[in-house]
């Protein structure tokens, strides 16, 4: 490519030469021999550049068995050869034609025509996708003996379109439920159907923005089959469809609906089956959001109204009944919850632990680390009152662990947060009772799995589900236990409270709670106290959410940051608290709300969970700084998401 220019460079040189001749006879012999080596150099460049792509071509068809060189230029597709340095050496007019419109690109890089590549990342490989002026190809690149490669490019523009169209017309089935349809009951019929006509009237004109297929199968139950290019536009708008459902209330009641959709499959049925295990996570984490599920991973959006109770006990009638048949068919009882255990985990599991051994003569135990557990006062209130000794270590339980050994995990429905993944691991027969929004990662392997994201806490649903059954043992110690759980969920009674957190607190006062033993099991040191107060007084407001650090690692930490972020909510305009602070390897952040913003959602984007009002994270491999700025763009997203339209 050069060459030319080297040619006019020696002749301009020459000209030069013979104008000096007339002046100087020194300089003019010294000019012309500069011309001349010039010609001789680029002479003895071109040949040897010649040669070099002679034998690069001539390598390349060897290299590919029963080519001849000469049919090189025959190729029905554009091919080029490239140079050990990527620069092209050779390329056949077809090349030139539809790569190159029409010029000679010899010299050029081949990186030139390869854009978001590199010669060697593709170099014998399984091929590139490029795209080049409105085209599509498919490159390949075969090594040669002198260190470059022959490139072939496919068009595939056609292929690649009639794909795109196929993906984008593939069937997504989306099942829809109308959340709350049983609130509406309550007031009149009038009310209930104009309720229930304008959610339909919203489900229908969302399938017809985008012409897809609505049916009513019933029962508050829609099915929608859109596109899946469709589908995709949703989840860029953040399925409006969630917030003008919300629009519509009626006596203080707000209408939600949940969503499960699938993407992906190939046959409509396995789609529909797929969008039933969508609508089921949906519904698991407390309803008002869209569950995307794709491969098997899941996609969430909305979430941010409270989950609504269910008046209806006859679920937790069957539950009882399908734990009484679990633990009579087992020989001993194990009770866990999750790490950094608090009251509401631990309560949950006195009483379960009294009912287990006292009405179904089963060796039962609470299965918990003394040293992280954030309930020491009410671990200590019932190891001083009990007769015997009901709490044990994991490592005590994992000796003790037989074929037969059930393990009831409370407050918690994840592996990686119980108390003892091993001990759960180790035992065959599982019961799950939880009440946080379900993560996709939840245990699916429990006989019994009683998950219920509108109650309180897991303090409420364990005395329901001891009230079915032989409740006779049940002293004030367990219903003080139990009555702790409720309250530090509840936060005094302000967050989560329906009918029948009342109804659960009514009984344990039967059973002979006391409120006023039950407040001193809150009670904290006066170190933990100052370290509550400096959280709160160094917190900072950032778009409505109190946000506060300690560097302190010392072990009255997690609690103090736990009752700070409490008491963050308390301030002026404030409406979700987050506290951030080392331990060890990791950075906590604990998080609190009224319910206004989501928690669990802000701290799911960060690798966590929990409920709408409570919720947590652990960071690892990171700073504070680091921390805290993920901190608010988590923040920025969930806020982002809820207002969009």
């Amino acid at each position: 490519m050069l060459t030319p220019w080297f040619i006019i460079f020696g002749l301009v040189m020459l000209l030069m030469a013979t104008f000096m001749s007339t002046y100087n006879t020194v300089l003019f012999y010294v000019e012309l021999g500069i011309s001349v080596l010039a010609f001789a150099a680029v002479l003895a460049l071109s040949l040897r550049f010649r040669s070099y792509i002679r034998s690069m071509v001539r390598n390349t068809a060897e290299h590919i068995v029963g080519i001849d060189s000469e049919y090189l230029e025959k190729y029905k597709y554009p091919i080029a050869v490239a140079g050990e340095k990527g620069d092209i050496v050779w390329c056949n007019a077809r090349f030139r034609k539809s790569i190159c419109g029409g010029r000679s690109p010899e010299g050029d890089s081949i990186n030139a025509y390869l854009p978001g590549f590199n010669i060697a990342d593709i170099t014998d490989s399984e091929g590139a996708d490029i795209a080049i002026e409105g085209k599509e190809f498919t490159v390949y690149a075969i090594s040669n003996r002198e260190g470059g490669a022959v490139c072939h490019f496919i068009d595939n523009t056609d292929f690649k379109q009639i794909a795109r169209e196929y993906h984008a017309n593939t069937p997504c089935v989306a099942l829809i439920s109308f959340d709350n349809a049983e609130d509406f009951f309550t007031d009149s019929d009038e009310s209930y159907s104009n309720v229930a006509i304008s959610v339909e009237a919203n489900l229908q004109g969302w399938a017809i923005d985008y012409n897809a297929l609505f049916k009513r199968l019933g029962n508050n139950r829609y099915m929608i089959v859109f596109r899946d290019c469709d589908v995709e536009k949703m989840i860029a708008q953040k399925f409006p469809v969630l917030k003008n459902v919300r629009s519509i209330s009626s006596n203080r009641h707000i209408a939600t609906i949940s969503v499960g959709l699938c993407r992906g499959a190939k046959l409509v049925k396995d789609s529909e089956m797929n969008a039933r295990k969508a609508l089921e996570m949906a519904l698991g984490r407390g309803g008002d959001q869209v569950a995307v599920i794709r491969d098997g991973s899941y996609e969430f959006f909305g979430g941010t109204a409270a989950a609504t109770e269910k008046v209806s006990k006859v679920r937790m009638r069957v539950i009882a009944n399908a734990i009484s048949r679990a633990v009579a068919d087992a020989d001993k009882v194990y009770i866990m919850g999750h790490r950094f255990s608090d009251l509401d985990c631990v309560g949950a599991a006195i009483g379960l632990q009294c009912i287990m051994e006292k009405s179904f003569k089963r060796y039962s135990k609470v299965v918990i680390n003394r040293d992280t557990s954030m309930a020491l006062r009410l671990i200590e209130y019932a190891d001083e009152r009990l007769d015997g000794h009901i709490f044990i270590s994991p490592e005590e339980a994992m000796r003790g662990v037989t074929a037969k050994t059930l393990l009831i995990i409370a407050d918690t429905h994840l592996k990686t947060s119980l108390e003892s993944p091993e001990l759960y691991d180790k035992c065959k027969k599982v019961v799950v009772i939880d009440h946080h929004r379900r993560a996709v990662n939840y245990i699916n392997n429990a006989l019994v799995f009683c998950h219920e994201p509108s109650a309180s806490s897991a303090s409420e649903m364990c005395a329901e589900i001891i009230s079915y059954l032989d409740d006779k043992p049940l002293g004030y110690i367990q219903a003080d236990a139990m009555l702790a759980g409720i309250m530090l969920d509840t936060k005094n009674f302000v967050l989560k409270t329906g009918v029948r957190t009342f109804e659960a607190a009514a009984y344990l006062r039967k059973k002979g709670a006391n409120t006023l033993t039950v407040k001193e099991m809150f009670s904290g040191s006066i170190e933990t106290y100052r370290e509550k107060v400096d959280i709160v007084c160094r917190s900072t407001v950032y778009k409505g959410c109190a946000i506060s650090s300690s560097e302190k690692t010392d072990a009255d930490m997690r609690l103090a940051a736990a009752q700070a972020a409490d008491e963050m909510l308390t301030l002026s305009g404030v409406a979700a608290s987050f506290v951030v602070f080392p331990d060890k390897e990791r950075i906590n952040i604990s998080a609190r709300s009224y319910g206004r913003i989501n928690v669990q959602v802000i701290m799911e984007q960060m690798g966590g969970g929990g409920h709408q009002t409570m919720a947590a994270t652990q960071l690892y491999n990171t700073t504070m700084p680091e921390a805290l700025l993920q901190l608010k763009a988590a923040i920025d997203a969930a806020l982002s998401e809820d207002e969009a339209p």
